[in-house]
C-alpha cells in the first residue's frame, strides 16, 4: 500500500495484479490516480514519494 496527505487527506493505492486499487476503483496506473486526485497531470511515482523529486 502507498499512503500520501493531499490537502488534509490521506490518499491511499493498494497495489494489485492488474493495477493500483483507490477508493475502491482500480486504476491502471499510479499517474491515473494521482490525476483523478488532484485534477492535474502528475507523475504517480512522485506523487507517492517513491521517485526522486530532481528526476
Amino acid at each position: 500500500m502507498l499512503r500520501r496527505e493531499w490537502q488534509g487527506t490521506t490518499v491511499e493505492a493498494i497495489v494489485e495484479a492488474d493495477g493500483f486499487r483507490h477508493a475502491g476503483t482500480l486504476y491502471p496506473s499510479l499517474s491515473a490516480i494521482a490525476e483523478a486526485v488532484t485534477g492535474t497531470r502528475w507523475s504517480g511515482p512522485r506523487f507517492f514519494g517513491i521517485r526522486d523529486k530532481g528526476r
